[in-house]
């Protein structure tokens, strides 16, 4: 097999080219209340043993994030292209402006724990925070997973055996994105 060579250039490092999945995370205000954020910085880290623990971050002082570091709790609603409207609509109306509720969503309760979660998310991260890293004005959570919810029309023979096809997550770098197709399985390309 012969796989061609990019010729690249060198460019200040402004980019932001991360390739992030998008996901809204929902929390519980001070008076009881809901309140759902997007986010984009999220990822996992492996932990002891067989488990492994969501990662996300967050800038700023955003009511979302004083939710987290005061509760230590949240849900982590996947983004599909379905939701966009939703993710964009809470990405440009604020806490502090009022309520959100100019677009019609409905949510439930965490099944494990005490977080609300969106009813049209195909995938939801009930998370409980373990550790929690400060980098400037941004704060990383290290998460356990307490639940995972998933769209009951998925079927997973293994860990690795989900179609992100059939969750079409929304993809966010700069802009939004979703996924073409799924290309294969590990060992598939091994000549």
């Amino acid at each position: 097999m012969n796989i061609e060579s990019i010729k690249r250039k060198s460019v200040a490092p402004v980019y932001s080219m991360c390739v992030q999945p998008a996901f809204i995370i929902g929390t519980n205000n001070e008076d009881g209340t809901y309140n759902f954020a997007p986010i984009t910085w999220v990822s996992a880290t492996h932990e002891e043993g067989d488990g492994y623990l969501l990662v996300i971050s967050m800038a700023g002082n955003k009511r979302t994030k004083q939710n987290v570091i005061r509760t230590g709790i949240f849900s982590a609603n996947l983004v599909n292209t379905q939701m966009l409207p939703l993710m964009d609509y809470f990405g440009t109306h604020h806490a502090a402006d009022g309520e959100k509720d100019a677009l019609e969503y409905k949510v439930s309760k965490g099944r494990v724990l005490d977080v609300p979660t969106l009813d049209a998310s195909p995938w939801i991260y009930e998370c409980e925070v373990s550790k929690t890293v400060e980098t400037g004005d941004s704060t990383t959570f290290f998460c356990k997973i307490g639940n995972i919810q998933m769209d009951e029309r998925l079927e997973c023979r293994d860990i690795f055996d989900v179609d992100l096809t059939k969750l079409d997550p929304v993809i966010y770098s700069g802009r939004y994105h979703s996924l073409g197709r799924m290309l294969g399985e590990i060992g598939d390309f091994c000549e």
